[in-house]
């Protein structure tokens, strides 16, 4: 069983003259000599080094208090979420499964080996609480893959107790940086080895294997390199209509794969996120047609709908489970009746056996792979389209104003509709093209500015209304549901039918409200 905790640590550069001396330091009672710790790690990478291209480290390490394998992903500067699994020969299961979505089916090698003399100090406070723990590194690296060059260096590591206060490592700075010592321009004992044994060329500089290079810096790996820049454009910045939409693109891909360990994990939100990272980026590729050519896309979009549906099997469930039980909370007890809260405790538990393995299971299938090979090959050669070389601002609008014309036919269309099912179901169409509408809008924001913003707002504000109206439909099929097992089980069904004209009402004032939302809506729409 892989156990996990929050790494918040800051390396600096050294002279070899030791670590500074650290009594003086706001809340130090103590600096405690801990010994020496011979530490030898073996980090894990793709021969492309994908990994490290993503700031991810996989190492086996034996020696000190901690050793087994450890899996380390970046949350901020200086700030990691560290999984840990028992010492083995091989990697753990459990921690090559959280890096597959960038692994997919490539080999984990061995690439390079990190030995380390370890002078280890405690800061303590005076009730003998660690602080920190301050260290001085001797570091030998040998590149195992891709060369067989060696570096040695010598480092200061400080890094947070468990629990600690972020602001003691500022305190601790301040008295390093007056010491003359300076923080670490490498991200990690990883990024420097691989950047100080990458192979040369003749002329001393890194050569065409390099990657390592890059994927020292930390810089964001992938297939497609960034989009070009024009004169008076920063590096990388989008010109093109195509440049603005396969940046948006290229984005959700990496949401995609990066959400991937965090849904494995069960983080909280990490499913919705994720689901709203398909639906992002299938609606890009609907959207932008004319820039992306969708006889390449649509079968993309397929796959990215099969995906979001697997995703949300058990989202839907649980967001409807917690407005009910939101709304049973609201209620009287004079209006309560019968083992509601037991019937709906069952209800949504109902499916929710094996469901983790399940959707894991989606996660290591063929088919997922697939897609985000499918993806990367998208971004990387992007089936563009002639009006992707135009400028951007009146391409891009024009697509926004087609989404935004089609919402609004679908929203007039359904208000002159009776109150019913067939108003339900227009109005949900209506949600999904307002959230088709506000994807693409997003999109064009860094080309349209302000205009494009205001519409991703608007679009918001009538895709929550219109998702409350579509949660009322759903929440009261439910309602119906429940109260026919409760009437066959001879319980009572009066608190489902008192839901239920609440949830009737709250469908009505959505409805109510609608035609001068979207007056307002198109009143301040200017894209």
């Amino acid at each position: 069983m892989a156990d996990t905790k929050r790494e918040i640590e800051r390396k600096y550069e050294s002279d070899d003259s030791g670590l500074p001396d650290l009594t003086g330091v706001a809340g130090v009672a103590a600096v405690l000599d801990k010994g020496v710790a011979h530490l030898d790690a073996t980090y894990y990478d793709t021969a492309d080094l994908r990994l490290a291209a993503a700031s991810i480290t996989l190492r086996r390490r034996t020696g000190g208090s901690d050793a087994g394998w450890h899996l380390k992903f970046p949350v901020a500067p200086g700030v990691r979420d560290e999984i840990q699994a028992p010492l083995a020969d091989t990697v753990p299961p459990a921690l090559a499964s959280l890096v597959r979505s960038r692994v997919r089916d490539t080999e984990l090698l061995p690439v390079v080996r990190l030995r380390s003399e370890r002078d280890v100090r405690d800061l303590v406070d005076a009730d003998g609480r660690l602080l920190a723990e301050a260290g001085v590194d001797a570091v030998r690296a040998d590149r195992l893959l891709g060369g067989d060059a060696s570096a040695q260096w010598t480092e200061i590591e400080v890094e947070l107790a468990d629990g600690g206060d972020p602001a003691f490592l500022d305190t601790v700075e301040k008295r390093l940086r007056r010491a003359g010592v300076r923080p670490s321009k490498a991200t990690s004992k990883l990024a420097r080895a691989l950047a100080e044994t990458a192979p040369r060329d003749k002329g001393g500089k890194a050569g065409k294997t390099g990657k390592a290079g890059k994927a020292a810096k930390g810089a964001k790996g992938g297939p497609a390199g960034p989009p070009r820049s024009g004169r008076g454009n920063p590096p990388g910045a989008p010109v093109t209509a195509g440049d603005h939409v396969l940046a948006y693109v290229t984005a959700q891909r990496d949401a995609l794969v990066a959400l991937d360990p965090a849904v494995r994990q069960d983080a909280p939100d990490s499913v919705h996120r994720m689901r709203v990272a398909t639906r992002r980026l299938r609606s890009a590729l609907r959207s932008y047609g004319r820039i992306l050519d969708r006889t390449v896309t649509d079968p993309i979009g397929e796959e990215l709908k099969w995906l979001a549906g697997e995703l949300g099997v058990d989202r839907d469930r649980e967001v409807l489970t917690e407005h009910l039980t939101a709304a049973l909370d609201g209620l009287p007890r004079t209006l309560l009746s019968g083992p509601v809260r037991t019937r709906l405790r069952t209800w949504a538990r109902a499916r929710r056996g094996g469901s983790r393995r399940r959707l894991v299971g989606v996660l290591d299938s063929k088919r997922y792979l697939a897609l985000l090979d499918t993806l990367d090959a998208l971004v990387a050669a992007p089936p563009l389209r002639k009006a992707a070389a135009a400028e951007p601002g009146p391409t891009l609008a024009k697509a926004v104003r087609k989404d935004f014309g089609r919402v609004g036919a679908l929203v007039e269309a359904a208000l002159g509709l009776a109150p019913g099912q067939d108003r339900d179901l227009a109005l949900h169409e209506a949600r999904k093209k307002a959230k088709r509408t506000r994807y693409a809008a997003e999109t064009a924001v860094p080309a349209l500015g302000d205009p494009a913003s205001v519409l991703v707002k608007s679009m918001k504000t009538l895709q929550t209304g219109l998702g409350d109206h579509q949660d009322s439909v759903m929440a009261r099929l439910t309602l119906r549901e429940l109260s026919a097992v409760a009437h066959a089980a001879g319980e009572s069904s009066f608190t489902y039918g008192v839901l239920y004209g609440r949830e009737e009402q709250r469908a009505a004032d959505v409805e109510r409200e609608l035609p001068q939302t979207w007056k307002e809506i198109k009143e301040g729409t200017a894209v």
